[in-house]
């Protein structure tokens, strides 16, 4: 199950990608993930397009590419008016690959920018900025949405939207099988997942909750009309997760914690290095019994060095492993 996939003329092999999330796929963790046998694609974190035609390719830590990351897909926050032939002709010229409309992101910043979810609900909006990136845009072009607004109509609206999406062309849709309302406060709705795909032509790329191979095989009714299958949370609890899928492997905790500092150090500026550094430590705690204590100390510390020399004595004490991973209220 889901061993490749062919979508927009790009295959995933494996077919298991990595999700966008703020603050977490920029350039350092996407090489820390690579390192660590990598995945069919990774997403950055959502770009607001209009700053693409200024950022330095070479050098922003949410841009830069090295070549063992293998296809990543720069995901773009966008609204009407954009100049978006601008932007993706700038990204043409850069090297990029594949490009993501995001439609799903909720957050009240994103929405009163007129993008993400509040996109998906201006649908004259939505077809002015689906139509013009696709027109402008030759390479491999996904659009990531939810199942929209928890009320009466949203079948209909959905119906609407998907097929659209079709015709308009695109390369394929990331399910984030949750309506916006849902935020992270509920389990994802992966019973929808066959009446969505169903709609469709278009490949259907399945994300939400998603953390096993052996989840995924529980869910296999549900989940077997994607093409692929997209891990976000997990993916950074475990960065080794996509070459250990469905295999029990020893993991060095100390050294894959140094690595992810070595990398942010590299490509972030010292206060926002200190700033992923605590923001991974939200997640990479999960693995440790009384990990809480880990997250909460380096998120007192001031510099980058306090953080890694504490880190440090942590790790030399050999803490306690938890049996379990348990990412509820976490996003």
């Amino acid at each position: 199950m889901f061993e490749a996939a062919t979508i927009g003329g790009q295959t995933l092999t494996p077919a298991r990608v990595c999700a966008p999330m703020a603050l977490y796929t920029h350039s350092a963790f996407r090489r820390l993930l690579a390192d660590l046998g990598g995945c069919g694609a990774v997403w950055t974190e959502m770009l607001a397009a209009r700053r693409l035609l200024s950022e330095d390719f070479q050098t922003s830590p949410w841009l830069r590419r090295r070549p063992h990351e293998g296809l990543v897909v720069y995901q773009l926050m966008a609204r009407p008016g954009d100049p978006l032939e601008r932007v993706l002709a700038r990204m043409a010229e850069q090297g990029v690959q594949a490009v993501d409309l995001n439609l799903a992101c909720d957050a009240h910043n994103i929405r009163a920018m007129a993008s993400g979810s509040a996109l998906w609900d201006d649908w004259e909006g939505m077809r002015r900025v689906v139509t013009q990136m696709r027109a402008a845009w030759h390479g491999w072009f996904s659009v990531k949405i939810r199942l929209g607004h928890r009320r009466e109509g949203w079948q209909e609206a959905f119906r609407e939207r998907m097929k659209f999406l079709e015709e308009a062309g695109v390369d394929a849709v990331v399910l984030h099988a949750r309506f916006f309302e849902d935020k992270y406060r509920r389990p994802a709705q992966w019973q929808w997942i066959p009446w969505a795909a169903a709609l469709t032509r278009l490949p259907l790329i399945a994300n939400g909750d998603l953390q096993s191979a052996e989840q995924v095989q529980e869910l296999r009714e549900w989940l077997a009309p994607a093409r692929a299958i997209m891990l976000g949370r997990m993916a950074v609890v475990c960065p080794w997760v996509f070459a250990h899928w469905g295999v029990a492997r020893p993991v060095d905790y100390a050294a894959v914690w140094n690595r992810y500092c070595d990398y942010v150090e590299e490509d972030f500026p010292p206060r926002l290095a200190l700033r992923r550094i605590q923001a991974f430590a939200r997640y990479y705690e999960l693995h440790f019994f009384y990990g809480h204590q880990f997250h909460t100390t380096l998120g007192r510390l001031t510099t980058v060095a306090e953080a890694r020399a504490w880190a440090g004595e942590f790790f030399a004490r050999g803490p306690a492993l938890n049996r379990t991973l348990l990412l509820g209220g976490l996003r």
